[in-house]
């Protein structure tokens, strides 16, 4: 990729304004970071989803802000130009507003994001307004709200009937209304999603597994490439089975381990023979 410069927010509404979709990623590491940033991935979401993918937690609850910030620093020196969003674990921002801006400004102070994101509706309004007067960017979270699942019933489409689109519908506005650049809708009905991009006025909305008609879309990346075990949402297309290539590669490592067919001599490094010959002599 050729150097490009750093991705704002001016840069995402500007492909906005042009109907050029957005490109947006979950990743967790450096060296996955780095390769983002060579394929020109507009963002990046250092999600607390970490918890399942690289921590093996069953759910989201238990990752820590400590987990998030070092995650999200790793993330940002692989990927300079990338617009980095932070995730706000569970209860780093539910507690009070004050919380809620204490935990926003150390993503943005010591891993230098550039916008943070929370789960919630019309509950959370004054939790998005609050970060957004202390002059950090937020991002709402609609539909599927991970942290909020068990409340929710599972892991399920959110939005099916026409009431609970229309609060849906009617949150994605309180939200924007209270400062929200942008909003995630997570397995919203694409019809719905379609609604609240056409109503959406100063704020962009992206799409995961809620259709084509959003700003943008995001995956997780884990799911794209086969590298989580447990399960494979609908929502994820894998791009390439890389989970397959690293399994058989290992299943290759302990056989060869095994008949001893590696290492290899351009696998190992040696000594000179006069030198060898001298640590002979020393030792004896």
């Amino acid at each position: 990729m050729t150097e490009r410069k750093k991705i704002t927010i001016t840069t995402l509404f500007n492909k906005a304004a042009k109907g050029e979709p957005i490109s947006w990623l979950t990743c967790y590491d450096y060296p996955t970071a780095y390769f983002q940033e060579q394929a020109g991935i507009d963002m990046i979401l250092v999600g607390d989803s970490l918890g399942m993918t690289m921590l093996g937690y069953d759910g989201t609850l238990p990752v820590t802000m400590n987990d998030m910030i070092r995650h999200t620093q790793a993330v940002r020196r692989g990927a300079p130009t990338a617009f980095l969003v932070g995730d706000m674990p569970y209860m780093s921002y539910q507690p009070s507003d004050e919380t809620a801006i204490r935990n926003a400004g150390r993503f943005m102070a010591e891993a230098t994001c550039d916008a943070i994101k929370l789960e919630g509706g019309g509950e959370m309004a004054n939790r998005i307004e609050a970060i957004r007067n202390a002059g950090i960017p937020a991002i709402g979270h609609l539909g599927l709200t991970p942290q909020s699942v068990a409340a929710l019933g599972g892991f399920r489409v959110q939005g099916k009937g026409a009431l609970q689109a229309k609060k849906i519908i009617d949150d994605a506005k309180t939200l924007e209304n209270a400062g929200a650049f942008a909003i995630l809708l997570e397995m919203v009905p694409d019809r719905v999603c379609k609604i609240i991009t056409e109503r959406a006025k100063d704020c962009l909305i992206l799409s995961l597994g809620s259709g084509p008609d959003a700003h943008g879309q995001l995956l997780i990346y884990h799911d794209m490439f086969g590298l989580y075990p447990k399960f494979k949402p609908k929502m994820a297309k894998v791009f390439g089975n890389a989970g397959e290539v690293i399994l058989d590669g290992l299943k290759d490592y302990v056989n060869e381990v095994g008949d001893k067919t590696f290492p290899q001599k351009e696998n190992w490094f040696t000594i000179k023979d006069d030198e060898y010959d001298e640590l002979l002599d020393l030792l004896d």
